[in-house]
């Protein structure tokens, strides 16, 4: 079972629904055009079409399990006064005196570039039960690191 947030949800329905409809048609048109010419066997296009076909249908088999087995999170349900999944963490790093805010979410719906980190990642794990003011130790690829926790928010 994959927990995860509404817009997580919906965001993996939306990518799933325009490989179906969109990408995977394309591919097959493609298929078709590159048979229309004729000896397959050295058809280069025909081919990479296939390998491209494969690779998205692959990633549609990928998309429905996870949407399969996935479970939204009902927010009103959640507490901020620990961190957990969805809770939006601010936290100071000990050595270099820099913050940071993260919003722990699902492995699918992780994206440094917008402040989200997979629950299962190091700093998310280290995080996960404790509340404002503790201070955590994690183990990086950069060494250990330590981490007081500013506040938790939903």
């Amino acid at each position: 079972m994959e927990y995860m947030s509404q817009e997580g949800y919906d965001k993996l329905v939306a990518e799933l629904q325009q490989l179906e409809s969109v990408e995977l048609p394309q591919v097959r048109e493609a298929i078709a055009e590159a048979r229309d010419k004729g000896d397959l066997s050295e058809n280069f296009e025909y081919h990479a079409a296939k390998r491209e076909q494969a690779r998205l249908l692959g990633r549609i088999r990928f998309k429905q399990r996870v949407l399969e087995h996935a479970r939204v999170i009902d927010t009103s349900l959640l507490g901020s006064d620990t961190v957990g999944l969805l809770s939006k963490v601010e936290i100071s790093n000990l050595v270099n005196n820099s913050r940071m805010t993260y919003t722990i979410v699902s492995p699918h719906e992780a994206n440094i570039m917008e402040h989200k980190i997979s629950i299962k990642s190091p700093i998310a794990q280290a995080l996960t039960g404790k509340k404002a003011g503790d201070i955590v130790e994690v183990r990086v690829p950069a060494g250990i690191q330590k981490l007081r926790i500013e506040s938790i928010t939903l």
